[in-house]
C-alpha cells in the first residue's frame, strides 16, 4: 500500500531565497532517502476558490509503504534532511502522511 508524506509550506518571507534554498539544499537532501519511490515539488500559483492563499509550495514523497517511509525517515539521510526541513519551514508548514487508495 503506497505511502505519502505530503508537506505543505506557508508563504516565507522571502521567496526567492526560500526558492533557491528548497530546489538547491533541500530537494537533494529529499533524493537521498532510501526508499523513496519518487517525489514532486511546485509553487502554487492561485486559490480558484476565492480564498487566501495558505500555502505556497507543496512536496510529496512516495513509498511502498509505512515502514518504508518509517526506514527512511529514522536512516541518517532522513534526519539531515528533518533539519534541514526545521530550518527553512515557514511558520505553519503542515506535515501530513497520506495512503493511497491502490
Amino acid at each position: 500500500m503506497t505511502v505519502k508524506l505530503v508537506v505543505l509550506y506557508t508563504p516565507p518571507d522571502d521567496p526567492a531565497a526560500f526558492d533557491a534554498h528548497h530546489l538547491s539544499v533541500h530537494m537533494p537532501l529529499v533524493a537521498a532517502l532510501p526508499g523513496l519511490e519518487r517525489a514532486e515539488a511546485g509553487r502554487f500559483t492561485a486559490a480558484l476558490d476565492g480564498g487566501g492563499q495558505t500555502f505556497y509550495r507543496l512536496t510529496e514523497l512516495y513509498f511502498a509503504d509505512q515502514a518504508a517511509m518509517n526506514a527512511a525517515l529514522g536512516s541518517p539521510q532522513g534526519q539531515a534532511t528533518a533539519v534541514d526541513f526545521q530550518k527553512i519551514a515557514p511558520t505553519g508548514s503542515r506535515t501530513i502522511v497520506q495512503v493511497l487508495d491502490d
